[in-house]
């Protein structure tokens, strides 16, 4: 893996205008919290244009509209099948605006024809130093196995769950009495983080899909970038 990155001047002038982001939702939206906020501070040359959420119940779009954002809700259970759900979702991503899509929590596997249409497009963040621990439960996969190491993964979304490629990680150690619950807050700190930080990097120019995968300033990214957790 790569050491955290250092600050280096843009391949690209920044563009005048802000990244256009749609970030979908299945729950709270934590993530999509940091991002909007790290956008609205200017932290973030980019601009969330729609919340999406696939779930009525999803408290993130309360928070979405508390902040002035514009929400859209569907609801995956009134569809048919995934086809149209997805159908229905790609129209409202479209019809956003929006130049990247940001996953945040969303909790639904995404055909191969969904994947692609935005290949190069789309975000993920997953709680693992991927490729370790694909899919759920990850926290508890860590104990279980006795890990001394924990993390979270921002990549970019193929077909192939939680396998597209690795952009940016950032690693925690395991302490003696670490649970599920204290795991998962402390990884989600770091999810705050490193997410508005890739965001950050497309937004300037610096992070970019090329030759079928990606690139960080003007060179092929070929293991992601790791941010280590600092001493305490």
């Amino acid at each position: 893996m790569c050491a955290v990155a250092t600050a280096t001047s843009s391949l690209a002038e920044t563009p005048s205008a802000p990244l256009g982001l749609a970030v979908i939702i299945s729950g709270r939206g934590s993530n999509m919290l940091a991002i909007a906020r790290a956008c609205q501070a200017g932290a973030v040359n980019a601009r969330v244009l729609r919340v999406i959420a696939d779930r009525d119940s999803a408290a993130g779009i309360a928070v979405a509209q508390s902040l002035g954002l514009e929400t859209a809700v569907i609801p995956a259970r009134s569809f048919p099948d995934k086809p149209a759900f997805e159908t229905a979702l790609a129209r409202e991503i479209d019809a956003s605006g929006a130049s990247l899509v940001v996953l945040a929590g969303f909790m639904r596997i995404l055909s191969p024809e969904f994947t692609a249409r935005y290949e190069g497009r789309m975000l993920n963040i997953h709680p693992s130093l991927l490729p370790a621990y694909k899919g759920l439960h990850t926290h508890e996969r860590v104990l279980a196995a006795g890990d001394a190491s924990h993390g979270v993964t921002v990549h970019f979304v193929t077909a192939e769950l939680d396998g597209g490629p690795l952009l940016l990680q950032a690693r925690i150690a395991v302490k003696p009495g670490d649970t599920a619950e204290t795991l998962s807050a402390r990884i989600q700190q770091r999810e705050h983080i490193i997410y508005p930080q890739v965001i950050h990097w497309i937004a300037s120019g610096r992070l970019r899909w090329q030759d079928g995968g990606p690139w960080l300033d003007g060179k092929a990214l070929q293991q992601p970038v790791l941010l280590e957790e600092e001493a305490s």
